[in-house]
């Protein structure tokens, strides 16, 4: 849409009339629509240069704010892959506002000064920003926990969550007993068995509650995805830091079972 604002010489209606003409020889298919624009208090001359200047600022103002709001909705429908259409201008579609455009009386009494009007515009679109930032911030808030839910229900054994995957006979809690998780990248499961016995003393225990007896090869395989596998081992409690750390020098992510959440070690 082009804006086009001309002097009336005779009236309003003959220049209209005339405009309308000229464009039809021109191009007869290009429709025209009338911006009607009330009589507005016009004030000093030294006013009106003044308010020329802040227009600039407050008219680049508006449009940005706009794009982000335009933006923001695109991006919202790219995301649920929905196209509502949704740019509106108090409800009514943009080509509508634009081509029907009627001056809102009540928000901007036409006996007002123009300065007046002109700052009560930017007063309102700049709530309109705040409220935008804070809407954003919730839902990149809402979003992130979703994501997060989702990575710890859906994703690899890295993220998510491991409580579904482990069953009570798979922990031993002792005394002196405790039963760790590692996640071990699938192309390390070899070194994995052959070193995990050597990352630190007394790690070649499984206890057996029925007859108290000690085995070695506690780790046990649990789960397997297409990145990393999930295996149990067992040990002294008194050297499970040390053996977390060693551990995480050869790349092992290592938990700690505690009741129905784990304690990450990184």
């Amino acid at each position: 849409y082009w804006v086009v604002s001309l002097p009336v010489q005779n009236s309003a209606s003959t220049l209209w009339n005339n405009l309308q003409d000229q464009i039809s020889k021109h191009s007869f298919d290009t429709p025209l629509y009338r911006f009607n624009i009330p009589n507005l208090r016009v004030g000093t001359l030294d006013s009106l240069l003044a308010l020329s200047d802040d227009l600039l600022k407050s008219n680049t103002f508006i449009e940005g704010v706009s794009h982000k709001i335009r933006r923001q909705i695109e991006e919202l429908e790219r995301v649920s892959g929905l196209e509502t259409n949704a740019l509106t201008v108090d409800g009514v579609p943009v080509d509508s506002y634009l081509t029907r455009f009627v001056w809102d009386e009540a928000k901007y009494p036409t006996m007002s000064p123009l300065r007046e009007i002109v700052d009560g515009i930017h007063t309102q679109v700049a709530k309109i920003e705040d409220d935008l930032k804070v809407r954003v911030a919730e839902y990149n808030n809402v979003r992130g926990q979703l994501n997060a839910i989702n990575r710890k229900q859906s994703g690899s054994l890295a993220v998510r969550d491991l409580s579904n995957l482990v069953k009570p006979e798979d922990i031993i809690t002792s005394e002196h007993l405790v039963t760790l998780l590692a996640v071990v990248p699938k192309y390390s499961q070899k070194d994995w068995l052959s070193s995990y016995e050597t990352l630190t003393t007394y790690v070649v225990i499984l206890c057996n509650k029925a007859m108290h007896f000690q085995v070695p090869r506690s780790s046990k395989k649990l789960y397997e995805d297409n990145e990393y596998a999930l295996y149990t081992v067992t040990l002294f409690g008194r050297v499970a830091d040390n053996f977390r750390a060693s551990a995480r020098e050869r790349g092992f992510q290592v938990s700690t079972f505690n009741g129905c959440f784990f304690l990450y070690e990184y």
